[in-house]
């Protein structure tokens, strides 16, 4: 979706809004879509004394497996940005700032970057979660396992069998 900004830019005052659906389903997260549904997506460019601000609100739902115990969840996330537009740049040192040389800007882009960089780096379904158990593979969350879970230094394994 392209954004002309020209009437905000020109107005003190100004506002533009827009809502539009982001299709993203076809993006890979770890071998797997996470984006089964559409990105619900609001943009507002307002011009407040001279400062051109885009507040992006960004709602979508999210399927992934947990990173511990690998249980299939669906997640509803909302999130919010927010960018500063100028027309032009005057040095190197605007990284904060976007440019709008022809006062349009495209939108799906920037969402989709935005929604990436957001996104948990480790996913869990809940923030205790014990995981599987590394040699039987249960679910440590939902019951204990009776597996011998001391991991011996292999260098003192020649130890170990003097003792058994």
């Amino acid at each position: 979706m392209v954004l002309d900004l020209k009437e905000v830019f020109e107005r003190d005052g100004a506002a533009k809004t827009v809502s539009f659906e982001l299709a993203i389903s076809d993006i890979e997260i770890d071998g797997g879509h996470p984006f089964s549904s559409p990105v619900q997506v609001t943009a507002t460019a307002s011009n407040k004394t001279g400062i051109v601000r885009l507040n992006i609100d960004a709602d979508f739902e999210y399927t992934r497996p947990c990173d511990r115990c690998m249980k299939e969840l669906v997640t509803d996330m909302c999130y919010s940005f927010e960018h500063r537009l100028i027309a032009s740049l005057c040095g190197d040192d605007d990284g904060d700032y976007i440019e709008t040389p022809d006062y349009t800007l495209e939108l799906d882009e920037l969402v989709i970057s935005d929604i990436l960089l957001e996104l948990p780096l480790k996913f869990l379904c809940k923030d205790d979660c014990k995981g599987l158990c590394f040699k039987c593979g249960a679910d440590l969350n939902t019951s204990a396992c009776s597996c011998d879970t001391r991991v011996i230094d292999p260098r003192l394994e020649a130890l170990r069998q003097l003792l058994d």
